[in-house]
């Protein structure tokens, strides 16, 4: 028998709050292995990041107090001071946050940061550490890994900083690696590829897993045991297997049965809401119903042969060396009430093309028709009253909220700077939007720090909703929350969809989601649509390679369904093309009605 890797008995984590200590973690007690990796489930507010945080002491220690044991390899590391607990952290044991952008210095490149943590715990020299950064990240999946890391992380898409981050976490070889939500962010290839890394650094090294997720399809996949999290305690705790398979707590049934399942779809023709079980018993609520949304009209949204490319310059003149393709020649339209999704990898256009119809970003060439108005040759003025039509959400609801604002003035401000509402008009029609999204109309004063994500989405949502769009454009809207929070804003938006007459289009990486809410599917692999059609001729009929591919690479909730992993299978793609290059014509291919296949 093997002496356990992490030790954790009995742990209570408490904070200072206003004066008293309020529990958040409640005697917690769990082990972990040598090459064991441990999942620890639960819901926003369960306690978990701040077990993760407690076992690496990143916690304020004048607000944070600790009882119970952490023992590491035999050693306790609640007595331990803080010089000795920074030669542990980053290198004995290896952190992956879900929010890179918090984990990533914006001001210094990635490479600065990446061989930092080489030259500090493996003593390399500069030239050594940087040639270790690129393999790091080659091992990580980035393209260009050389001229990548002159970058700074704001020049990488929120899936390509989680790959930066991953691979600062693995660059000491870490006995232990605490991932808190690592693959969130990520799209299912990349997602399997981590997931394929990790699982072979578990065998090359001997490294220990804690793996924190609200994703149960990767517990079924990497983790050995299973820890179920409520309110500060674990509620359940077997080996995923028995999780899956026999959960004996009503808290973990309602759980998995909030899980997206690819396949569910099957037959059914239009989007259909969530089945939801409630919390505290563990009983179905009604059964999910199909939702009928189209509507009849001109097209709210007609893009036709978009281009977005960005110059890459270099030299004493700063002249056009190479260009990033950004989205390449995309055409297709949305209807009123209908939902069309862009999937796939991160770093394929998918947001870059959101931001492009409203020209957030501008577009090379092409043409963008937003309720039949060309948004591309508008003044400013008539910008402002094109955007009125067509509202964004985005994927971090935290990041959209000023922190100084209460959110009622959030809501408030773009109906008040338009002159489609008076102060009081605004408050009123504010209280009517939180109520339609399921808050409170007396929550209006409360500022963004005060909800949890799945409200703070829904807050953004009201927003979105205030200027009346008949669009939303949704970037990675509901990817970050727990499932069974995700849930219930996919079912809002369906509801708002089937009230409303709104036409999402709704960008994502999570192709279970994608197949419960879309009419149609749009596949964008290096800035291409290489294949479009219903979400049955997506999901049911695959043509092209590509798009088996994301089908393939999504997480079966399932343990006992195992795959294969390869961690590098392919060669790396990349946007980047010579400043000469020009594409080549593209073709397609006809398969069924409204279905096309890149030849």
């Amino acid at each position: 028998m093997h002496n356990p890797v992490l030790q954790v008995d009995k742990l209570n984590t408490a904070f200072s709050v206003d004066g008293e200590w309020l529990n958040v973690v409640r005697d917690l007690s769990f082990s972990i292995g040598p090459k064991e990796t441990l999942a620890l489930v639960g819901e926003s507010g369960s306690g978990k990041s701040v077990t993760a945080m407690s076992v690496m002491r990143l916690l304020d220690e004048k607000q944070t107090r600790y009882s119970g044991s952490i023992q590491f390899d035999g050693q306790e590391l609640l007595s331990l001071n803080r010089a000795q607990m920074q030669s542990i952290r980053g290198n004995r044991i290896g952190m992956i946050f879900q929010e890179p952008m918090t984990s990533l210095n914006p001001v210094l490149k990635i490479g600065v940061q990446i061989t930092e943590v080489l030259k500090r715990h493996r003593g390399m020299d500069d030239k050594t550490a940087r040639a270790e950064a690129v393999r790091l990240l080659e091992k990580v999946r980035i393209p260009a890994a050389t001229s990548r890391l002159n970058e700074y992380p704001l020049s990488f898409s929120g899936g390509m900083r989680q790959r930066v981050v991953i691979a600062i976490a693995l660059a000491c070889n870490p006995r232990l690696l605490i991932a808190d939500e690592p693959t969130t962010a990520l799209d299912v290839t990349i997602q399997a590829q981590i997931l394929g890394l990790i699982k072979s650094l578990q065998e090359e090294e001997g490294m220990s897993v804690l793996f924190i997720t609200h994703d149960m399809g990767v517990v079924a996949e990497v983790a050995d045991r299973t820890l179920v999290m409520h309110r500060g305690e674990a509620v359940e705790q077997a080996t995923t297997r028995e999780i899956f398979h026999l959960p004996r707590h009503p808290y973990t049934r309602a759980l998995l049965s909030a899980v997206p399942r690819l396949g569910a779809m099957n037959g059914v023709a239009l989007p259909k809401r969530f089945p939801l079980t409630d919390m505290q018993t563990g009983e179905p609520q009604p059964v999910a119903e199909s939702v009928d949304t189209l509507r009849a009209g001109l097209p709210v949204l007609d893009v036709k042969n978009l281009v977005t490319r960005f110059d890459v310059k270099s030299g004493l003149l700063r002249r056009v060396s190479a260009r990033v393709h950004a989205v390449e020649d995309l055409s297709f339209s949305l209807q009123p009430g209908e939902t069309l999704s862009l999937v796939g990898e991160s770093g394929c256009g998918k947001s870059t093309t959101g931001r492009t119809i409203l020209r957030l970003t501008e577009a090379t060439s092409g043409e963008v028709l937003i309720a039949g108005q060309d948004i591309r040759r508008a003044d400013s003025a008539r910008l402002a009253e094109i955007r009125t039509q067509a509202q964004m959400i985005f994927q971090d609801p935290y990041e959209s909220l000023n922190p100084r604002m209460r959110i009622g003035q959030a809501i408030a401000e773009p109906m008040i700077s338009l002159g489609l509402h008076n102060a009081e008009s605004a408050k009123r029609r504010v209280a009517q939007l939180l109520e339609q999204v399921g808050l409170q109309s007396n929550m209006a004063t409360r500022f963004p720090h005060q909800f949890s994500g799945g409200q703070r989405q829904r807050i953004c949502i009201a927003r979105a909703l205030a200027l009346e769009p008949k669009m939303i454009i949704a970037d990675e809207a509901v990817s970050a929350l727990d499932v069974s929070v995700k849930a219930q804003v996919i079912n809002l938006m369906l509801d708002l969809q089937q009230e409303l007459g709104l036409a999402y289009l709704f960008i994502s990486h999570d192709m279970a989601v994608v197949e419960r809410i879309s009419h149609r599917v749009a596949v964008m692999y290096l800035g291409e649509i290489v294949e479009i059609g219903s979400r049955a001729d997506i999901f049911e009929n695959p043509q092209h390679a590509y798009t088996r591919k994301l089908l393939t690479a999504v997480p079966v909730p399932d343990p006992d369904v195992h795959r294969k992993r390869t961690v590098v299978p392919e060669e790396l793609a990349s946007p980047l093309r010579a400043a000469i290059y020009q594409p080549p014509a593209r073709h397609y291919r006809e398969v069924s009605d409204g279905h096309f296949v890149q030849l």
